[in-house]
């Protein structure tokens, strides 16, 4: 028993992580109805620059807050000058726009820092504390933490702000709120901004337990997209608990399923799309589309 839920654990502290770029893919469909393909990218370039300011010397977490500042003027940025010109372009065109991005995003990353792999700092001590037979790592501890703080900020900005109130009426219908109002290129832009603030807090999560080079994200957006397909492409909520779930399940799978084992993981998020997909599309959380004909 002790054995299973010490992979329970493990898996959560994971799933913490998918929680958290699921939830700016979320956060980017809501405002925008757009998948962004470069979520993982965005925030592997925002984790180079907390690296960069780390080893110029500023201290971690002061260099954390200047990464999210520039991750979300860069989100803005990114919506005014490459996502507005083609909105309200067919589905496929959005879809060039953003693997586009990822592509150059990437190529950028390596040629600014090149593809040679860093090691980058872990802002959580080092050890462990047991509790019932179960060892629950200060790091993964520090990771939950700091995805619930991030939950909860968002909360309250969505539900106890007049920005948050804005923002819910643009992902309700943009059209109404345009009536009343509210500027909704403006709503729209902090929601990239907000987005890839989110992003880029998973990108410092992850770049610890993992080396940093620019393909630090592609396997996790894998694990998000099935976060996100999981509990809903329409619900914040929905992305941390999916992430959870994906994080748990890939954990017990690797380690009680033996033909997996720790090479084919990577196939337990793509089960898990394919099934949702065929069995409730809409995700454990999202709202069903019902159409009037």
């Amino acid at each position: 028993m002790a054995g299973f839920l010490q992979q329970v654990v493990e898996g959560l502290g994971a799933g913490a992580i998918y929680a958290g770029l699921a939830l700016a893919l979320v956060l980017i469909y809501q405002f925008t109805g757009i998948v962004n393909f470069a979520q993982g990218e965005l925030a592997m370039f925002s984790t180079y620059l907390a690296w960069q300011l780390t080893a110029a010397g500023l201290p971690f977490w002061l260099a954390l807050v200047v990464t999210l500042v520039v991750s979300f003027a860069g989100g803005m940025l990114i919506e005014r000058v490459i996502i507005r010109p083609v909105e309200g372009a067919p589905e496929l065109t959005v879809v060039i726009v953003t693997v586009g991005l990822f592509i150059f995003v990437n190529a950028a990353a390596g040629w600014i820092w090149s593809f040679t792999i860093k090691d980058f700092p872990n802002p959580f001590p080092e050890g462990a504390f047991r509790a019932g037979g179960v060892s629950v790592g200060y790091s993964t501890l520090g990771i939950l933490g700091v995805v619930a703080v991030v939950m909860g900020l968002l909360y309250l900005l969505f539900q106890h702000t007049k920005i948050g109130l804005g923002m819910r009426a643009v992902a309700s219908s943009p059209q109404s709120a345009r009536l009343v109002g509210i500027r909704v290129g403006w709503t729209l832009a902090l929601g990239w901004g907000l987005a890839a603030t989110v992003g880029a807090v998973s990108g410092v999560l992850v770049a610890p337990l993992l080396f940093l080079d620019p393909n630090l994200m592609g396997g996790v957006l894998i694990y998000a997209f099935a976060a996100a397909t999981l509990g809903g492409f329409d619900s914040p909520l929905g992305a941390v608990v999916g992430g959870l779930v994906v994080g748990v399940a890939e954990t017990l799978a690797g380690a009680y399923v033996g033909f997996i084992g720790s090479d084919l993981k990577i196939g337990v998020p793509l089960v898990i799309i394919l099934g949702v997909l065929l069995l409730r599309p809409q995700g454990l959380f999202g709202r069903a589309v019902v159409e009037r004909v």
